[in-house]
């Protein structure tokens, strides 16, 4: 095994203990980044091998920051790989993922990313375990972006300068986007990666994360213009423009409340035959539908606060949502 890994956390407690223990047995070397945690994440990180790098918590913390200072660190030391696993520290990695993937990495010189397949751990605890749980579920192939959990070729790496450290969201979706424009391919394969442990249990938890990733189509897309396109008209449609006529236009008659609501029915309906169609079963997918309809209000909210922080240059801080 030629591979290191790099996981991420903070405040993780005993998702990390069982990410560490399935990673350990496979990595060469395992680095953990840790973004200013309070419990015994590095205590937990030293007592198994790996080796620990503190952020400096003066500077505001974002996961492209820590995979940043896990890749400098695995390259500070001899024998640099040829790829480093990058690894969210909630997640647990499945056995036998990493030879898979470096195996696929060696055998393709022209691919810069190799990613697997996901599931969530207690899937059916939640309806937002659920959701996360059926987000995972892409199919294998040539693959436009994906999400942190990743291989990545570190000369790619190298070659694009990393993750950008200013973006707070969709970071991942961000890297890949400059991989894929540098000439690089990304694939995901049929191999299980990793079981991630989201640990969202309340309605909060989930506004906060689609407000997090509200932001982060409003970032990237102003970085990329041509990318998160179809998210961004959804969430100024869904999110702003119909309330807003909703409000204004009771004024003129209660009818044009009532054809907004209808619009949001029919999104609603159209979201729920795009679920059934990817596999979802229907009392699933009509639940699934009423959550991926009203995530377009956090979403904007996102994208106004990003937009702000940008016009007022303000610093771009990460929006926790666990």
């Amino acid at each position: 095994m030629s591979v290191d890994v790099v996981l991420i956390g903070r405040n993780e407690g005993a998702r990390l203990v069982k990410s560490l223990a399935s990673v350990v047995p496979q990595a060469r070397r395992v680095i953990y980044v840790d973004s200013g945690s309070t419990d015994d994440s590095v205590a937990n990180a030293s007592s198994v091998g790996a080796t620990v790098v503190d952020l400096d918590m003066s500077v505001p913390f974002t996961a492209a920051r820590a995979r940043n200072a896990g890749f400098e660190a695995v390259m500070a030391q001899d024998n640099p790989p040829l790829a480093i696993q990058f690894l969210d520290g909630d997640c647990i990695m499945t056995d036998g993922w990493l030879d898979a993937a470096e195996h696929k990495m060696r055998s393709e010189d022209d691919l810069a990313l190799v990613t697997g397949r996901q599931a969530e751990l207690h899937r059916d605890t939640t309806i937002f375990n659920q959701m996360s749980d059926f987000e995972w579920k892409r199919p294998e192939g040539e693959i436009e972006a994906c999400g942190g959990n990743m291989m990545v070729r570190v000369s790619a790496f190298e070659a694009v300068g990393g993750f950008d450290p200013r973006v707070i969201a969709a970071e991942d979706d961000e890297f890949c986007t400059r991989l894929r424009k540098a000439g690089w391919r990304l694939v995901r394969i049929s191999p299980e990666m990793s079981r991630h442990d989201g640990g969202r249990l309340r309605f909060q938890q989930w506004w906060k994360r689609a407000e997090r990733t509200g932001h982060g189509f409003a970032q990237v897309g102003h970085m990329h213009p041509d990318y998160f396109v179809r998210e961004r008209k959804r969430g100024w449609v869904f999110g702003l423009i119909l309330p807003l006529l909703a409000l204004f236009g009771a004024v003129l008659s209660p009818a044009v409340p009532l054809l907004v609501l209808g619009a949001y029915g029919f999104s609603h309906w159209r979201t729920t035959r795009g679920l059934q169609a990817e596999g979802l079963p229907g009392p699933e997918a009509r639940k699934h539908a009423v959550f991926l309809t009203l995530s377009k209000f956090p979403n904007v909210i996102g994208m106004i606060r990003y937009h702000w922080r940008r016009l007022s240059h303000a610093q771009m801080r990460i929006i926790e949502y666990k």
